[in-house]
């Protein structure tokens, strides 16, 4: 099989943002040498370090250069040290910035509990379930993108959608949902809100369109308390742009971390999609080795399944990641008793042994050994 060629445009952002795309380049070097691909890295400005070296959380050659890639991998942004700028020149106007200017529309956030984690789950195993579902969340609108005001006295936030803006990510969804377990759930707040009555409406004609999804529908605050009550209920969940930044945070603790779960932002196919993990900064932990590499491995595993198509290769990451946290290898956050705690370089080296052990295993495999 002949390797691909792919170019990565790298933001490692602010925080711990660069020892975490640290750890999943060296995941993904590993993976290129066994498998005989060629991935190129290039890392650029971008959040807080952007501004502190252009000016701007978005220079022009950043955007310039992501848009030029295969992909993006992006670390985190953000920290204590912008929050006194101007609102709309902080590093999280790089974010919204970089969505807007790439056409990502579409977020993609997969929850999913790895088998040897169980245990730091906040709920109990009989309730958990096997907790495998996804959140597909609108990217581009809603309150995010709409008109801000504000004054001394008195502030506004303008939330809106079109129904081209909701039948694109409703698309998506169904999508998803009918590759996976064919349910969907919709959630709003069509009782109360015109911009969620519009998205009700717009998803239940959408579903005509596939009548092997079941499609059922929930107000955000049921569905926030039904995502700890029973998980298992859901397959592809269906939202907006600030419900799904609130569910998906919640929905991370079930897996036992927001450090865990990995994201994608799209647009059309035909354009590069970027990756990176949902926690932020975490600028107290910076530089002291401590950061949980995972949701930027993850980002990393799910850039090569869904933009470059090499499922068995994700696989063959994702399961040196099971292997190292069968043998006990745990970041602080993520440990209970008994594991093995170690520092975020070390618990990147124990994923990088699997791979390595699994390489010479297959190789002599493939000599009759």
């Amino acid at each position: 099989m002949t390797g691909v060629r792919k170019n990565i445009a790298v933001l490692p952002g602010d925080g711990i943002g660069p020892e975490v795309t640290r750890a999943a380049i060296q995941l993904l070097q590993d993976c290129a040498a066994a498998f005989g691909h060629r991935f190129q890295f290039r890392d650029y400005a971008f959040g807080g370090n952007a501004i502190d070296s252009h000016g701007v959380p978005l220079p022009p050659q950043t955007l310039a250069a992501c848009r030029a890639s295969d992909a993006v991998l992006l670390g985190a942004i953000g920290g204590p040290k912008w929050e006194s700028l101007p609102f709309g020149t902080r590093p999280e106007a790089g974010l919204l910035g970089i969505r807007k200017e790439m056409g990502l529309y579409i977020n993609l956030r997969p929850i999913r509990l790895r088998p040897a984690l169980r245990g730091i789950s906040p709920l109990r195993p009989e309730r958990l379930g096997e907790c495998d579902f996804e959140i597909v969340r609108e990217l581009a609108g809603d309150i995010y993108f709409g008109e801000h005001k504000i004054t001394k006295e008195k502030a506004s936030d303008v939330a809106e959608y079109s129904v081209p803006e909701i039948e694109r990510v409703a698309r998506y969804a169904f999508e998803r949902a009918t590759a996976r377990n064919k349910h969907l759930t919709s959630v709003d707040k069509a009782n109360v809100l015109a911009s969620s009555t519009l998205w009700r409406d717009t998803v239940s004609v959408l579903a005509r369109e596939y009548p092997s999804v079941t499609v059922d529908h929930l107000y955000v605050d049921n569905a926030s308390m039904q995502i700890l009550l029973r998980p298992t209920q859901f397959d592809v969940i269906l939202t907006g742009n600030m419900f799904g930044d609130i569910l998906s945070d919640e929905a991370a603790a079930l897996a036992g971390s927001i450090g865990l779960i990995p994201s994608l932002s799209r647009g059309r196919t035909d354009q590069p999609a970027l990756y990176e993990p949902i926690h932020g900064s975490a600028p107290t932990l910076a530089g002291k080795d401590v950061a949980c590499p995972l949701g930027a491995v993850f980002s990393a595993t799910l850039m090569l399944r869904e933009s470059f198509g090499l499922k068995a290769e994700s696989e063959w990451i994702e399961s040196a990641v099971d292997r190292a946290l069968a043998r006990g290898y745990r970041t602080a956050d993520i440990a209970g008793a008994g594991d093995r705690v170690v520092g975020g370089s070390e618990f990147t080296q124990a994923i990088r042994n699997e791979l390595h052990a699994a390489a010479r295993q297959a190789e002599r495999s493939s000599f009759g050994g």
